[in-house]
């Protein structure tokens, strides 16, 4: 026999759970050392896309501004009206657009509803927790083990 087979052996119980447990709490100590790494980096890229895309939008921004001005200036010169005119054209398309979209925005907030199935099975685990004789759900126990996969 080995020496490591021999050792195994003249080990007790405990000894060998000890070790178990301790090489099980170092794996997850790396794990979480890995877990923390990756994040930290995914992080420290999203935190940079983040700012590419803010200063998209404002550029962006910027360019609209610009553009409004040449279209309200376009509007008043082609149409031989006052610069003031123009101006008020372009408020007015600016208007109409932020009235539809936020129309939309109600409408799809006026749907919004409450988790119905997390309130059942709050609600069931409340009974079971009152009275743990009760049987739960079949229905919500299938449901939180979808959740739990």
């Amino acid at each position: 026999m080995t020496d490591q087979k021999l050792d195994a052996e003249e080990q007790t119980l405990g000894a060998l759970v000890a070790t178990a447990t301790r090489d099980l709490s170092l794996l997850v100590h790396k794990e979480v050392e890995l877990a923390k790494t990756e994040i930290a980096e995914q992080a420290k890229r999203a935190g940079l896309g983040a700012g590419f895309l803010g200063g998209a939008g404002l550029f962006g921004l910027f360019a609209l501004l610009f553009a409004s001005v040449a279209g309200a200036l376009g509007i008043s010169e082609g149409a031989d009206l006052p610069f003031w005119a123009g101006f008020v054209c372009i408020a007015g398309l600016y208007g109409g657009i932020a009235g539809l979209l936020g129309l939309a925005g109600l409408g799809k907030v006026a749907r919004v509803q409450p988790p119905q199935r997390t309130i059942r099975t709050v609600k069931d685990d409340l009974e079971w927790a009152r009275h743990p004789t009760t049987a739960p759900d079949p229905e919500l126990e299938e449901l939180r083990a979808s959740h739990r996969a």
